[in-house]
């Protein structure tokens, strides 16, 4: 089957698909935030908000947070999850994306959740099928709910976003979640400051909003900073970029010794997966301002506020 006009579902309205945070207005962004703290309760005891909906998680990259909180996410709220993987069905036999979301519409999927490393994919599917779709990080592009679980996890500790101190260090070049992270700071008002060699934070990264700042030195971007994001950095990627392992590990690695230039209350993120010894030391990962952990359990209340909205069926 191809995806020709013949075939495809006739697109109805993509208003519940959530594709990027670029686009987002803030206040639907503090609408979902607000519809995840409601959703932490809901955990608690058996829910059937979405009793009869199935969504597919099509994952054509590995995952493990992010599938597995969405997966918890809707079976929380009384959903049937399927989990196709590129390795484990016809994608593996060179089915197209369309093809491949054409036939889960078909076979009664209610909305999808998708990874894929091309930029972009989700907002093909989205253009072309009648139920919402929804970004789990598409390419070097976005990452959206991973930023609104940062931003609640950092709303757990700070009153406010506007005017925080946010220094992200690492690859931003290639990361999704930088870029989401950016734009979502931004429009509430936070200072962000990126920070990495020019070979993984090119000048370019500043232009992913207005008012970012850019610097090669750690001491200087957490300097005062109020929260600490630090990216995952790929040992190959440097490998390929010719930068050294132990050039970077000297430049970048944040120590307990370095986050005492951020503000004592200092929060400490990381998306994950973390490489101890390499962005960060083990006393900081495990330290009392870290919270890797908390963003894995917020993931959850954010993915079912997403899945509630996306589905129509929220409170």
């Amino acid at each position: 089957m191809s995806p020709t006009a013949g075939h495809s579902p006739k697109r109805k309205s993509q208003g519940r698909s959530l594709l990027d945070i670029e686009s987002l207005t803030p206040e639907f962004i503090q609408k979902l935030l607000k519809l995840a703290r409601r959703m932490e309760s809901l955990r608690q005891r058996p829910n059937s908000m979405l009793r009869g909906k199935t969504v597919a998680l099509v994952f054509y990259e590995a995952s493990t947070r992010t599938r597995v909180s969405f997966e918890l996410a809707a079976k929380a709220l009384g959903a049937t999850t399927t989990l196709i993987t590129s390795s484990a069905s016809s994608i593996e036999k060179g089915e197209s994306l369309l093809d491949t979301v054409f036939t889960l519409r078909a076979a009664g999927a209610d909305a999808i959740v998708m990874r894929h490393p091309s930029s972009g994919a989700p907002h093909l599917a989205a253009r072309n099928l009648d139920i919402p779709v929804i970004n789990a990080g598409d390419g070097m592009h976005e990452h959206p709910s991973q930023a609104l679980l940062d931003a609640l996890t950092m709303l757990r500790h700070k009153k406010k976003l506007n005017g925080l101190r946010v220094a992200i260090i690492g690859d931003i070049l290639h990361s999704r979640v930088a870029r989401s992270n950016v734009h979502l700071l931004r429009k509430f008002g936070a200072q962000v400051t990126l920070c990495g060699p020019p070979e993984l934070a090119p000048e370019v990264c500043t232009t992913l909003a207005p008012g970012v700042h850019l610097t090669r030195h750690l001491d200087e971007a957490i300097r005062g900073a109020d929260v600490v994001m630090m990216l995952r950095v790929q040992k190959e990627r440097l490998s390929g970029l010719q930068v050294k392992v132990d050039d970077y590990v000297a430049g970048y690695q944040l120590t307990t010794e370095r986050l005492k230039l951020a503000k004592k209350d200092a929060l400490v993120m990381h998306p994950g997966p973390i490489i101890r010894g390499m962005e960060l030391t083990d006393e900081v990962a495990d330290g009392p301002q870290s919270l890797i952990l908390d963003q894995v359990a917020n993931g959850v209340p954010v993915r079912m506020a997403i899945l509630a909205h996306a589905l129509g069926a929220a409170p």
